[in-house]
C-alpha cells in the first residue's frame, strides 16, 4: 500500500487535536482517497517515525458488545507545566523526585525527577488542595502546606500499579488509580502544636468521551471530581471514628482510626449516561506496584 506520508501525518494530527470520539473508518478513508492525488511513496519506517513524533499517542477503544463501533479515543500526552506548575511540581518533590514511603530524606531515582512529572488535574477547596502530579510511568499527590517541614512525602505509584507503568493501558471509560488519604498538616502557636487536617482522595484517568466524574463517599457525601487533560482528582475532609477493631494506643486508650469505607466512582457521558462505574473501590496507600 502506498500513501502520502505528509497528508497522513496531517490527518493524524487533525484526529488528536479533536480528542472526541472518533470514526476510525471514515478518517482512514479520507486520508486514503487524498493520498491517491498525491505522489505516490512509500511508508517507510522514517515515514511512521515522522508522523508519529506530530501527534499523541491514539488508542481507540470499542464498546463492550463486540460491535466493533468505535465510541472514544484515548489521548497519551503529558501536558507542558506552566511556570506556577513547574513550580508547585518542585516544591512537592523538594528532593528533585519521589522519595522512600517511609524515609522523606531517601530519594527513589528509579521513578524519575521532577522534570518527568506535569502537575495533570488539581482539587481545590476552603481547605487547600491536593494536585495529581504524573509522569508517563506513574504519579505522586501533592498537597501544599504553608510549612514546608510538614509536607507530605511524594510516594510513587505506577499507573496500572506494575513497572514500568502504562498511562494509557487500560480497558473501559474510567480507570481508578488510587483511593487514599493526603494529609495538611502545620503547626500552630507558640508551642507549635502540630495539626493535621486528613482529607481523603480519588483520582483517576478516563476516556475523552467522559464528561463528569461523581464519587460516593459511602458516607451521605457526594463530590463532582475535576476533570482535566484526561485525568481526574476529587477529595473530602476525613472523619476520625473509634478503632472498630478496638485497637489502643501505648497508654491503653482507645485509638482513633480514619473513615474509609469502600466508595463507587462513576463516569458520565455528554448525555449524562453513565459510561462506567466502579464499585466498593477499597482505601489503599500509595506506592502499589513498587515493593
Amino acid at each position: 500500500m502506498t500513501i502520502d506520508e505528509q497528508r497522513i501525518s496531517a490527518e493524524l494530527r487533525r484526529m488528536a487535536d479533536e480528542a472526541r470520539p472518533v470514526d476510525a473508518p471514515a478518517y482512514a478513508t479520507r486520508a486514503r482517497t487524498a493520498a491517491l492525488w498525491r505522489r505516490r511513496t512509500s511508508w517507510s519506517v522514517a515515514g511512521l517515525a515522522a508522523a508519529a513524533s506530530v501527534i499523541t499517542s491514539l488508542i481507540v477503544t470499542t464498546t463492550s458488545g463486540g460491535s466493533g463501533q468505535v465510541t472514544a479515543a484515548r489521548v497519551e500526552h503529558l501536558p507542558d507545566n506552566t511556570p506556577a506548575q513547574s513550580r508547585a511540581v518542585r516544591e512537592c518533590m523538594p528532593k528533585g523526585g519521589p522519595v522512600h514511603n517511609m524515609d522523606g530524606n531517601r530519594r527513589m531515582t528509579e521513578y524519575g525527577t521532577v522534570k518527568d512529572f506535569r502537575l495533570l488535574v488539581e482539587y481545590r477547596d476552603k481547605g487547600g488542595s491536593t494536585a495529581l502530579v504524573g509522569s508517563r510511568s506513574g504519579f505522586v499527590l501533592c498537597t501544599p502546606t504553608p510549612q514546608k517541614e510538614f509536607a507530605e512525602r511524594a510516594v510513587f505509584t505506577y499507573w496500572g500499579f506494575r513497572a514500568p507503568g502504562n498511562m494509557s493501558g487500560f480497558s473501559g471509560a474510567l480507570q481508578v488509580d488510587a483511593y487514599t488519604s493526603h494529609t495538611r498538616s502545620y503547626a500552630e502557636g507558640p508551642e507549635r502544636i502540630q495539626k493535621d487536617d486528613i482529607y481523603r482522595v480519588v483520582v483517576g484517568r478516563v476516556r475523552t468521551d467522559t464528561r463528569r466524574v461523581e464519587i460516593d463517599w459511602a458516607d451521605g457525601r457526594r463530590t463532582e471530581a475535576r476533570l482535566a487533560n484526561g485525568f481526574f482528582i476529587a477529595r473530602v475532609p476525613g472523619r476520625v471514628v473509634a478503632d472498630p477493631d478496638g485497637g489502643k494506643d501505648a497508654d491503653g486508650k482507645p485509638i482513633d482510626v480514619l473513615d474509609s469505607p469502600p466508595v463507587t466512582v462513576t463516569a458520565y457521558g455528554s448525555r449524562a449516561q453513565i459510561l462506567e462505574q466502579e464499585k466498593n473501590v477499597a482505601f489503599a496507600p500509595l506506592g502499589r506496584g513498587t515493593e
